[in-house]
């Protein structure tokens, strides 16, 4: 393992999974905030399913069987990377959360106080990071992997993107500005990933310019 990062099935052979009886806990981290969102137990079939959906799932030990987070309420876990610890028997699962993760409504099982809001490098470097992960891991129903695969549309996307932020510094809108600023760098993430060029590479040339 590189990183100690899951990056795909066979990874799994150096986890101890016998330590807790087949079982381990998977602490699941907001990857744009390093929030603490919950934590859970996860079987080999659990983290195999994570890593092939690109969804967080766990072993329930209640009820013996294997779920989805977010399958009745729709506050999933999309799942950016997975990280075993240094004894190989625990798992921290850095997640984008599509809604309030605690069972009570609250955004994590921690409270609010849990992480300091992440830095503008912290988010960009998610960002790409996730990028990386969609283009390996080829997530069925995933946009970016559809705009990998689609020059034609990534570009058009691209256009459009860069047209509606003219648009609203036309016309002073700044919140609208914000938005679209935001789609802007996705898409001009995955038009220069799809060229085969990364954000360290743009980060080299900008620290060149800057001497």
């Amino acid at each position: 393992m590189t990183d100690r990062t899951l990056l795909k099935p066979s990874d799994l052979d150096a986890l101890d999974f016998a330590k807790a009886g087949g079982l381990l806990p998977v602490l699941a981290q907001d990857a744009a905030d390093g929030r603490m969102l919950m934590m859970a137990f996860g079987n080999r079939e659990a983290l195999e399913k994570s890593l092939e959906t690109g969804w967080l799932h766990f072993w329930s030990r209640s009820r013996s069987e294997l779920w989805k987070k977010g399958e009745t309420s729709g506050n999933a876990l999309e799942v950016v990377s997975l990280h075993a610890d240094c004894d190989g028997d625990a798992v921290l699962a850095r997640v984008h959360p599509s809604g309030p993760v605690c069972h009570t409504g609250e955004a994590t099982c921690f409270g609010e106080g849990a992480a300091p809001g992440a830095s503008a490098d912290a988010v960009l470097s998610t960002l790409e990071a996730t990028l990386a992960t969609r283009q390996a891991q080829r997530p069925e129903g995933s946009y970016t992997v559809r705009l990998l695969d689609d020059v034609n549309l990534r570009l058009k996307k691209l256009g459009e993107e860069t047209a509606e932020l003219v648009m609203a510094l036309a016309t002073n809108d700044a919140s609208r500005a914000t938005e679209e600023a935001a789609d802007l760098i996705y898409h001009t993430l995955v038009a220069l990933r799809g060229a085969g060029v990364e954000l360290d590479d743009v980060m080299r040339e900008l620290e060149r310019r800057a001497g």
